[in-house]
């Protein structure tokens, strides 16, 4: 009798059976397969559902991977099919691409995200710096690393010494990969080019940001600082006001600009530029 009771409660009132349940307690959610876990040395960063770090590569130069081969293998491509983003980040900053072996890969802000093998346990970021081009993902880099080859408006290739030719360049960007630049007429800490009217912003925005948030583990928040820019916050690196280029039209590894008008004129800004003249 006992049990024909509990089945009939099991159909008709499931709750009752359920001694810790409340009738005010919410559904369980499902656990969100990319979140954001807080690491000992390095703060806030990007892991799976069961806290594995991820990671970027600065050689990442467009949406896609260039990590092949070997490369692969020590650092696994990161996939979910079914994305569900921890409640602290924006779902549209995800995306899937296709790899050029077929399989298939998760991107943030368009950068393609990895595992590193030799992180074992969900503390592990062993990542972090690898070869100076692996990095942790974050949500809030307010600057991220590329290396790339410097290819002008013109069409031309540049080194690092403005002179035509190839060479692979460590550069800052912004958290989506879109070049960052400085200004050689301008001084420490003060912008000689953006007019008061901001008539000429479009042809190389200021990099407008009014907090300095995570950077790459290599760099030195004092080598940063904000300016007024007639009423606008501006981001400078060493002194340097930064800059975007208008014709890079905000696409991920374009740096049209370093030959705009000629080159050397607006320079890319890494770790290497030298600190800006005083005023």
């Amino acid at each position: 009798m006992q049990k024909l009771l509990q089945k009939l409660i099991a159909v008709m009132a499931p709750g009752l059976l359920c001694v810790s349940c409340s009738k005010n307690e919410a559904p369980p959610k499902d656990t969100a397969n990319v979140m954001v876990k807080t690491t000992a040395t390095l703060g806030k960063v990007l892991a799976d559902s069961k806290g594995m770090t991820l990671y970027y590569f600065t050689r990442d130069t467009s949406d896609n991977s260039v990590c092949t081969g070997g490369c692969a293998a020590t650092w696994p491509p990161f996939y979910v099919e079914n994305l569900k983003a921890d409640t602290s980040l924006v779902a549209a900053d995800f995306a899937t691409i296709t790899r050029t072996d077929g399989a298939k890969q998760t991107t943030y802000k368009g950068w393609p995200l990895y595992y590193y093998k030799d992180d074992a346990t969900s503390t592990d970021v062993k990542g972090e710096n690898v070869n100076q081009v692996w990095f942790v993902a974050k949500s809030d880099y307010s600057i991220a690393l590329m290396n790339n080859q410097l290819t002008g408006h013109n069409g031309k290739q540049y080194t690092s010494a403005y002179v035509e030719g190839q060479e692979v360049v460590q550069y800052f960007t912004d958290a989506y990969g879109r070049t960052l630049y400085s200004f050689k007429n301008d001084r420490s800490k003060k912008n000689n080019f953006t007019k008061e009217d901001f008539s000429n912003n479009a042809v190389w925005p200021i990099y407008e940001t009014g907090t300095l948030k995570s950077l790459p583990s290599t760099l030195t928040a004092s080598d940063f600082a904000i300016i007024d820019v007639f009423g606008k916050k501006q981001l400078t690196y060493k002194g340097w006001p930064l800059y975007y280029f208008g014709q890079d039209a905000q696409v991920k590894g374009k740096n049209k600009g370093i030959s705009f008008p000629t080159p050397g004129v607006w320079p890319i800004v890494n770790q290497n530029s030298a600190v800006a003249p005083a005023q």
